[in-house]
């Protein structure tokens, strides 16, 4: 199980009122909560800016990853750190590699490297990123950075992206930084199996979802894995694991049959003591039987 980070991303009608007003403490209390409670991984998305159009549709508050994972690493002692999503296109490899690298250095290995192509035309224009043909330059990233984040001297020669000869330091902490696919087509999946280690998707489903791993189980994409696929899905409605348990068990129970092996909990609760609350009861009902 894990947790759809509060305050640091803010989607209009997706989150409670304190967010808006949050302090870097008030999310170090909901880390150091979920931390406590055995939570696997907490989230934070990447965004430069948002059109003004836009965000009253997205949100227009993106906490920038590098920074929150820094601090609340210094706070908590297990949890994981799942950036959801880079978007590729925005960076070369080697600066992921750096950037992210380094974080996980700064967070003991913690980090889980989530991707994906983006979908925001008016953002790519505005950072003078490459919006067309931002699939195929996304599977190559996604080449490059598991030959580059763990070690120090990375070699790529690809369609895209080529390099060698240079020293990166430092480097991942982990012999293997996860890398998870986010998105919500049928080729994030694919991207997924045939190059990644997760699958996050969001915008669909638990029935689509099952459906989709149902058939991609089929391939020999997924046959030919050296590796079990982790499928992280949010609950398809906010929860009140308090005052709804009932309701609640129905949500997990839903997202287990469409093939979760990570339940991604989300809430919007009245305040800070309740969300922490909140947490508490999920868990429970959350945790697998032993």
């Amino acid at each position: 199980m894990s947790i759809e980070s509060p305050v640091v991303t803010l989607v209009p009608g997706n989150f409670a009122d304190w967010e808006a007003h949050a302090a870097i403490e008030d999310l170090a209390r909901v880390a150091r909560t979920a931390d406590a409670l055995g939570y696997h991984h907490m989230t934070c998305s990447e965004h430069v800016a948002i059109p003004d159009d836009v965000a009253a549709v997205r949100g227009g508050t993106y906490w920038d990853p590098l920074s929150v994972f820094g601090y609340l690493a210094a706070v908590t002692r297990r949890i994981r750190f799942q950036t959801h999503v880079v978007v590729l296109p925005y960076h070369h490899p080697m600066e992921i590699a750096k950037r992210y690298g380094t974080c996980d250095r700064v967070t003991g290995g913690r980090l889980i490297l989530g991707v994906g192509v983006g979908s925001l035309r008016e953002e790519f224009d505005l950072i003078d990123a490459e919006f067309d043909g931002r699939g195929a330059r996304g599977d190559d990233a996604i080449r490059a950075l598991r030959e580059s984040l763990s070690t120090e001297h990375p070699e790529f020669h690809g369609e895209y992206y080529d390099y060698a000869g240079f020293l990166l330091s430092p480097c991942a902490a982990q012999e293997r930084v996860p890398i998870w696919i986010g998105g919500r087509s049928h080729r994030s999946l694919r991207r997924a199996v045939e190059l990644g280690d997760g699958w996050v998707p969001f915008g669909l489903t638990a029935a689509q979802v099952g459906e989709w791993i149902r058939r991609a189980m089929d391939t020999e994409a997924w046959a030919a894995r050296p590796r079990p696929l982790d499928i992280v899905l949010r609950v398809p409605e906010s929860v009140d694991a308090l005052r709804h348990p009932d309701r609640t068990q129905e949500v997990i129970a839903e997202v287990r049959s469409a093939g979760a092996t990570n339940i991604m909990a989300r809430f919007v609760p009245r305040s800070l003591d309740d969300y922490l609350e909140q947490l508490a009861a999920f868990a429970e009902l959350a945790r697998e039987p032993a």
